[in-house]
């Protein structure tokens, strides 16, 4: 039997119910029969870290809220099908009411890279601080003070920061995790 040919369609769903939308989806494709005519099913997210209580928390965030990516080939009943699971608003389309778009190569090639790196680089977090800038503490006993940017060490993701403390300049050392820009 010959390859079916699949492309990639952005589904449209209600936003903060993308993960049992494609549950949903999922169990709907097994019920229906039509796993041969589905790749994939996608929601797009990103690690994003934060402390709380002094910890460094991992949370999962979408970096396109309210939209699933598949991977289908829309034949037969599939749209239909993919439309009436549970808090699907419909497909993404050119016009209103118009066929589903797929997507171009590229522009799934870099959704696709962009959380292959995401899931990559993990730990890795850039955050462009600068000399001289104003942060705010967020952590820690200094919580809710500011301070200025003395000093930068990239490779522990440490600030040396400024606090005026009783009328004193006093120097901390916080790390990323500890600061947000004012």
């Amino acid at each position: 039997m010959a390859e079916i040919k699949k492309r990639w369609y952005v589904v449209r769903a209600v936003g903060g119910k993308e993960k049992k939308v494609r549950e949903s989806m999922l169990m709907e494709i097994k019920r229906q029969n039509i796993e041969h005519l589905i790749g994939d099913v996608l929601v797009p997210t990103e690690k994003v870290y934060q402390i709380r209580n002094g910890k460094k928390v991992s949370k999962e965030k979408n970096f396109f809220p309210g939209y699933i990516l598949i991977e289908a080939s829309l034949q037969g009943e599939v749209i239909h099908i993919i439309k009436s699971v549970p808090d699907v608003m419909g497909f993404m389309s050119g016009t209103k009411g118009g066929d589903p778009m797929p997507l171009r190569v590229n522009e799934v090639n870099r959704i696709l890279g962009k959380v292959d790196e995401m899931s990559e680089q993990e730990e890795e977090m850039n955050v462009p601080y600068v000399v001289g800038e104003t942060i705010k503490v967020i952590d820690g006993p200094f919580n809710g003070f500011t301070g200025v940017i003395e000093d930068i060490n990239e490779e522990k993701k440490k600030l040396e920061v400024m606090v005026k403390i009783f009328g004193r300049k006093t120097p901390l050392e916080l790390n990323y995790m500890q600061v947000e820009k004012e």
